[in-house]
């Protein structure tokens, strides 16, 4: 497969000069033109994210839509997963190898994506450990930096496939690797407590055209404690501008990961829409059936 092409591909454009300079192109033309392309090809690009206010985080809509994070029990043992392909919409498929990761690990990934927007894309860039955990409303100390390090590791190893039906594949005989890393490369500077980070270049083609949601933070930080399906819906949330939203009881259970009997994840699920309505991201959040006689969960998007 091929990597997703993100801009013109001036070198295939440029393969072969016109026989006929005379009526197309004169030579000097040509070399300004080809000089200007491989300035363009060179240049570093940002991963532009349009509209991301500072109150705000963004993660791709697939990526929010799908299994990868999922309010996981802190007791509960996280298993690896070797090529999983995840829980998503039907046109696309992401298969993922690696532990399982939870909310806190999609908080940590969307701080470092939401810092990395600002330098040029695949460039290594400098984080304070204190400056991400601040961040993410968490206390400073030597049990949160070895929290945050762990935390680090399960997305470094973290590693995915991605295949958007007519869009895009990543991954898979991608000739740029195997599959996309959520963290490219990162160490630590012990003295300075200070992480240097490197982000795939390839992770542009996820947030393209806008394909992204739009994270409240101040209102995720303000969700309670234990209550990560709520962290995990409003992901959900996010991916779609409809007003009134409508999902099946028995897809968002395999999303969540959910693995207790369904009677005991309606009453998760209505502790979770509550939250939801507490911190203002929905109202009227409910389970109803629907027209084919399927449970299902309904709110509306504020």
């Amino acid at each position: 497969m091929s990597k997703p092409q993100l801009q013109n591909d001036a070198s295939a454009q440029g393969a072969h000069r016109p026989h006929r300079l005379d009526t197309i192109l004169n030579t000097a033309t040509w070399a300004r033109m080809q000089e200007r392309a491989a300035r363009e090809l060179a240049r570093p690009r940002q991963m532009f994210l349009p509209g991301l206010e500072p109150s705000m985080r963004a993660m791709p809509n697939h990526i929010a839509r799908s299994s990868l994070f999922a309010p996981l029990s802190k007791t509960q043992r996280r298993q690896f997963l070797n090529d999983h392909v995840l829980v998503s919409r039907s046109d696309v498929v992401i298969r993922f190898t690696g532990v399982q990761l939870d909310e806190s690990q999609a908080d940590v990934w969307m701080q470092l994506m939401y810092v990395a927007a600002s330098a040029p894309i695949g460039e290594p860039f400098l984080v304070h450990s204190a400056t991400i955990l601040q961040a993410m409303g968490r206390q400073i100390g030597g049990a949160e930096y070895r929290w945050l390090r762990r935390a680090l590791e399960a997305l470094y190893k973290a590693t995915l496939i991605i295949d958007v039906a007519n869009k895009f594949r990543i991954g898979d005989e991608d000739p740029d690797g195997d599959g996309i890393r959520m963290i490219d490369r990162f160490k630590y500077d012990a003295s300075r407590k200070q992480y240097t980070f490197v982000i795939d270049p390839r992770w542009i083609a996820m947030y393209r055209n806008q394909e992204f949601s739009r994270i409240d933070w101040e209102k995720r930080l303000a969700i309670k404690r234990g209550q990560d399906m709520a962290k995990t819906l409003q992901r959900l949330v996010a991916t779609s501008a409809d007003n009134v939203q409508r999902y099946a009881l028995d897809w968002l259970k395999d999303k969540l990961q959910y693995t207790s009997p369904l009677r005991k994840f309606r009453i998760a699920l209505r502790a979770a829409l509550a939250e939801l309505e507490r911190v203002e991201i929905i109202a009227a959040g409910r389970i109803t059936v629907s027209t084919r006689g399927k449970e299902q969960a309904v709110w509306t998007r504020l």
